[in-house]
């Protein structure tokens, strides 16, 4: 096949994409593909820019505001100028979208793509902002019977906490990935500068009630769930320093978890994805309480692919490597 693996983009995630872009492109190469790169910001890389760029590794903290500002005109001059049309993109049989966050992920890039006429793995355009839209994807998980902590949606009362979350809350930008903006409120005396860090990265600012319990993942392909894991962070919450940091956390494929449970997390990852009208893969995350009971955080519709993603272990752990979960995500995008 010929694919271009698109990646970068302007969001707090950008340094992710670019990891997950140098373990795609070497599996899609070592497997024979026909592998181009572009980055949205700044156009198709060259050998140099992409040596330069595909290093695979993350820094422990994300781009601050002034950077990811440059980042967005970047793109959108790049966007606009015609890299969608450029022959590495219009000319591959399927373009990868090793993008996280912002427009690579709302479904800016993925509108574009579909008025371009360019086929693309992941979801579509609709689905992938509503995905995003944390209070949006609640709403249908709850539809669907996939249980989901209950929430309020900046500004919030401190009476309207006490009664309907109590305490303590997780504050979050709603359209963000990567836990970036995320933070633990143990008491109202730390709710207003949580929400303040929070509304740094998005102007929606979610308050969730905090669920105690293990940090559980599914991977979903196709129509199949594959692998349950669990998640165990050196730090309270499963947050960016841990997810890109080798060492920081440990990750177990299958969880050592009854069956009946790991079955039934399967089964609610299977809802969640179809709830949000998924296409070709994605990755649910769930907290498991004591009493078993299964809370749904979040699906991601661009899961990371670098070389401490959750979505490959999940993969893996069924049998599946990681150049073939790369062949079959671009051939479910070319099935549609």
């Amino acid at each position: 096949m010929k694919i271009c693996v698109l990646t970068g983009g302007s969001s707090s995630e950008r340094e992710v994409a670019f990891a997950s872009a140098t373990q795609v492109v070497a599996a899609l190469r070592s497997r024979g593909h026909q592998v181009t790169v572009a980055d949205t910001a700044t156009g198709v890389l060259d050998a140099a820019a992409e040596s330069r760029l595909l290093v695979g590794a993350v820094r422990v903290t994300p781009p601050d505001a002034t950077a990811i500002e440059d980042l967005l005109a970047r793109e959108q001059a790049v966007l606009l100028g015609g890299l969608l049309i450029d022959p590495a993109i219009r000319d591959a049989d399927v373009v990868f979208l090793a993008l996280h966050g912002g427009r690579g992920e709302d479904g800016t890039v993925q509108n574009l793509l579909e008025i371009a006429g360019v086929c693309y793995t992941g979801a579509g355009p609709v689905a992938s902002g509503v995905a995003l839209d944390k209070d949006l994807s609640k709403r249908l998980f709850l539809e669907a019977e996939v249980l989901t902590a209950a929430w309020l949606m900046a500004p919030a009362t401190v009476a309207a906490i006490d009664r309907e979350l109590d305490w303590p809350v997780v504050v979050k930008p709603s359209r963000q990935g990567s836990t970036v903006g995320l933070s633990v409120v143990r008491d109202a005396a730390g709710l207003a500068a949580a929400v303040e860090a929070a509304s740094r990265h998005d102007d929606e600012v979610m308050i969730e009630a905090f669920v105690p319990g293990r940090e559980l993942t599914v991977g979903v392909l196709g129509d199949r769930a594959l692998a349950v894991g669990e998640i165990i962070p050196r730090h309270e919450l499963f947050d960016y320093e841990c997810k890109y940091t080798p060492g920081m956390c440990q990750e177990i494929f299958p969880a050592q978890i009854p069956a009946m449970v790991a079955e039934e997390a399967r089964r609610l990852a299977l809802l969640a994805h179809r709830a949000l009208k998924l296409r070709g893969y994605s990755r649910v995350d769930f907290r498991l309480t004591e009493d078993l009971e299964l809370f749904c955080l979040e699906v991601n519709t661009l899961p990371g692919m670098t070389a401490t993603s959750l979505m490959p272990q999940s993969a893996e752990a069924v049998g599946i490597d990681f150049p073939t979960l790369c062949e079959r995500i671009c051939e479910l995008a070319l099935e549609g």
